[in-house]
């Protein structure tokens, strides 16, 4: 079912029982007013006949001829007068006599004052009447045949109201519905038009600050996060494919020379530390490329266990200088951290190292003195480390793109890349639920911050 009906449902039921309570309580409220005023007509007609036999001395004959002559054309009162020894001193109809008075009601009726109750479908109120030092009982009953009357047509005009009232709110529920769910379509329609050949389309917005416009600039929003990724996914394959042709093509060409001709002995080991320098490089890229697909698996998918942070430096850091034994590497540890759990993260132990080498390995390299200080920092929220050069600085045309897949910036002809390390360091940092910063003034050096917190460990 679509949410269009459901709605337009979901409104006609709301309405209806709102309806129908409103309904019941005028039709309830109708018949307590019937009921009210027809006790109150009975009481009146009650007096009046006890005025017109007791005050004004009309004869019995005369009162019981105007009964049944009313009774003929409408419903009239029947109206029974008793003295207070209980003896009928006078009665509009003795032969029909409905109410059947008995000594216990009449009992009854001259120590409450007055009493009320039904008889079958007959109303019938007794009170006392008092006269000249006396007090005369009377009894009134009467079938209020007008008044059930008019609530039978107000039952039946609530009842077809009703029904159409139902008929017209759904329709206008569809309507309504209609009209407000016609954007959502439209937005539907659009999306449907949108293809990775065409993510430069976006929704139209009314600008009005309403759920739609949200709605609209929420899917433009993650329009522009999908193109963002296809340009990167494009921009990394034809960056992929260059880091991997020009090596390729440079063997190639060079083995296909030596081939063509005979060498010497120390030309044909030239050719081949030359190529085995080329194999070096496209070995370190493939490593790269794997670290980097690692880096962005999900977390679930990958070993965490509680490690100290500083033994996975000094491993780093070992490698560093068993590959490029002329780096210089100086680790500064907080004194202040007193207690060494301070220390313990819950990390995979490869990744961080190749985020931590991928940081050593770029101070040394832009640095004139190839020199890195490491500082370490920690508290019971977090784990910082810093890692310190005194290089060349990093272009600040260039800071907002350095996490960029293969991106190189204006320094890249000081020292050779592919522009995956940083991008791959802060894939592993994101994954340890850490964040990565970096300050550089150029000329001056670069300063790369992680923080990773201890909420890792739960």
């Amino acid at each position: 079912m679509r949410i269009r009906t459901r709605i337009s449902i979901l409104f006609t039921l709301i309405t209806a029982t709102i309806l129908l309570v409103f309904a019941c309580t005028v039709y309830f409220s109708a018949v307590e007013n019937r009921e009210r005023e027809f006790y109150a007509l009975l009481k009146k007609e009650a007096y009046t006949k006890a005025n017109l036999f007791l005050n004004a001395k009309v004869d019995k004959k005369t009162l019981e001829d105007i009964y049944h002559n009313n009774r003929k054309i409408l419903n009239e009162v029947e109206v029974a007068i008793y003295d207070t020894r209980f003896d009928l001193l006078y009665h509009d109809a003795v032969d029909i006599d409905f109410v059947k008075e008995t000594p216990a009601m009449l009992q009854d009726i001259l120590k409450n004052k007055e009493i009320r109750f039904y008889q079958e479908k007959w109303q019938v109120i007794g009170i006392t009447f008092p006269y000249k030092d006396k007090t005369y009982i009377i009894t009134a009953a009467a079938y209020d045949q007008y008044g059930y009357n008019k609530l039978n047509s107000l039952l039946s005009t609530i009842f077809l109201v009703f029904i159409l009232s139902i008929f017209l709110i759904y329709a206008a529920g569809i309507f309504f519905s209609k009209k407000v769910f016609q954007p959502i379509l439209e937005m539907t329609q659009r999306v449907k038009t949108i293809s990775a050949t065409s993510l430069d389309a976006r929704l139209t917005s009314s600008g009005n600050k309403d759920e739609l416009s949200e709605l609209a600039s929420t899917f433009n929003a993650m329009l522009d996060r999908l193109e963002n990724s296809f340009d990167a996914q494009k921009h990394f394959v034809s960056n992929i494919s260059n880091e991997l042709r020009t090596p390729l093509a440079a063997m190639i060409a060079e083995l296909e020379i030596s081939a063509n001709k005979d060498r010497s002995i120390v030309e044909y080991k030239t050719v081949i530390d030359n190529r085995l320098n080329d194999a070096q490089k496209l070995k370190k890229l493939f490593n790269s490329l794997l670290d980097f697909a690692k880096a962005s698996y999900d977390s679930a998918e990958i070993a965490f266990k509680t490690l100290r942070i500083d033994e996975i430096l000094i491993d780093a850091c070992q490698q560093v200088l068993q590959s490029s034994p002329n780096y210089k590497l100086d680790i500064f540890v907080d004194p202040a951290i007193e207690d060494e759990k301070l220390l313990s993260i819950n990390a995979n132990e490869y990744l961080l190292q190749v985020a931590f080498i991928n940081l050593i390995e770029n101070a040394c390299k832009f640095s004139p003195n190839q020199k890195c200080l490491i500082a370490i920092k920690a508290d019971e929220n977090r784990v910082q480390l810093e890692f310190k050069d005194d290089g060349i600085g990093i272009d600040p045309v260039d800071l907002p793109n350095i996490f960029t897949p293969f991106y190189r910036g204006s320094n890249k002809d000081y020292s050779e890349g592919n522009g995956i390390g940083l991008s791959l360091t802060r894939k592993i940092v994101l994954l340890h639920q850490g964040e990565i910063s970096v300050r550089s003034a150029k000329g001056v050096g670069s300063v790369f911050s992680i923080d990773i917190s201890h909420r890792s460990l739960s």
